[in-house]
């Protein structure tokens, strides 16, 4: 007889299969630890410790830190399951704090949950479960991976729940690192895994989601710049299209593509009345470049650093749905495929406020296929 496969995919009983299971202190891997114990699965916790604690009380118990970490390590020693907390803050400052304070002294919008998935959670805390030993990772994210039974792939879809859908900030994952991963949360709306908290008693079953990026205390983006970087702080020019200077600013750390709020220009506007907008930020003259809202329009992307979970990536066009902004719903477009790893994207509507650094992340259907 053929061996039954698992729900993890493998053939062979849970009791036998060892995953390793990444836990933030959050309800959402709290309870993938907690139902892949109860399934009988070897379970073996770990959370990652990312920065200091002070860090962690200015930011009121933020994602693996402080009071976090207390939480993952009581839900593994209630259900009983070992559990590990590793000290990676110097990876974590490496590989996303300092890339987040870089690309924004670049007059570019950073995607650090991005730089830590591609770097901290599946490049270095992987490496730890193969260590381990494990035969996968399963982590809370809501995505949801399939086998394609034609090409034996594991592929990446839109979580059940589109608004807790995380594949935009997953677009970076390999196949290599798909092949180990799991995410027994995709099929799920969030108020089911908050039903399961409450069915196994774990204590942090009421906690809220994080808002925010985890070490931006309060959301202040600029204060951790300036933090790692005192000098970001540098006084420049507010200039118009035409380059007429409207007005001073601080540093272009304060400043966004598409932001129209808190320019620091008083009540000025365009000659026709209308609002200014940032619509470009010039770095290396420090310059805040201002402009009225359809000098922000756009109809094609250039990306780059571009991953694919695709069979072919030889150069090619194909239709799709893109999303350029994690919160954004996903609008029709044509992806290009270029020589030497790049691409390109053309929107057939106009699109606004679309930001240098930002991703780009391409679906045919609910299929997240990668991006740039």
């Amino acid at each position: 007889m053929n061996e039954a496969v698992n729900s993890l995919g493998f053939k062979k009983a849970p009791k036998d299969t060892r995953v390793v299971v990444a836990m933030s202190g959050g309800v959402d891997s709290s309870v993938t630890a907690a139902l892949l114990h109860e399934e009988g699965y070897e379970v073996i916790g770990v959370t990652l410790q990312l920065y200091d604690y002070g860090m962690a009380v200015e930011r009121k118990g933020a994602c693996c830190a402080g009071q976090d970490i207390y939480d993952a390590k009581r839900v593994a020693d209630e259900l009983g399951f070992p559990h590990y907390v590793l000290n990676y803050e110097d990876n974590f400052k490496e590989s996303v704090i300092d890339d987040f304070v870089e690309t924004y002294l670049k007059g570019e919008t950073p995607i650090p949950c991005v730089k830590c998935n591609q770097t901290v959670k599946f490049r270095d805390l992987l490496k730890v479960a193969h260590d381990l030993g494990a035969d996968c990772m399963a982590t809370g994210h809501y995505i949801k991976r399939s086998i394609n039974s034609e090409t034996e792939h594991a592929e990446l879809e839109r979580a059940i729940d589109h608004g807790k859908d995380q594949s935009y900030f997953l677009f970076a994952t390999t196949q290599d690192q798909l092949n180990f991963l799991r995410f027994p949360l995709g099929g799920w709306t969030k108020d089911i895994t908050r039903q399961h908290a409450e069915r196994l008693g774990l204590n942090n079953a009421n906690k809220p989601d994080s808002q925010d990026i985890c070490f931006v205390p309060n959301g202040d983006y600029a204060s951790v710049v300036k933090k790692i970087n005192p000098a970001s702080e540098k006084s420049g020019d507010i200039v118009t299209l035409t380059g007429k200077v409207i007005g001073q600013h601080n540093g272009v750390i304060h400043y966004t593509i598409g932001q129209r709020k808190g320019l620091g220009i008083g009540g000025g506007v365009n000659a026709d009345n209308s609002p200014f907008y940032v619509v470009k930020i010039d770095a290396q003259n420090n310059q805040v470049i201002v402009g009225d809202k359809e000098a922000l329009a756009r109809d094609i992307i250039y990306i780059n650093q571009c991953n694919w979970l695709i069979a072919d990536t030889t150069p090619q066009s194909m239709d799709i749905m893109l999303k350029f902004r994690s919160v954004m719903k996903p609008i029709p477009a044509v992806l290009t495929l270029n020589e030497g790893g790049s691409a390109h994207i053309i929107l057939p509507n106009t699109q606004y406020g679309i930001a240098p650094g930002q991703a780009a992340v391409c679906y045919v259907n609910d299929r997240m296929i990668g991006g740039g």
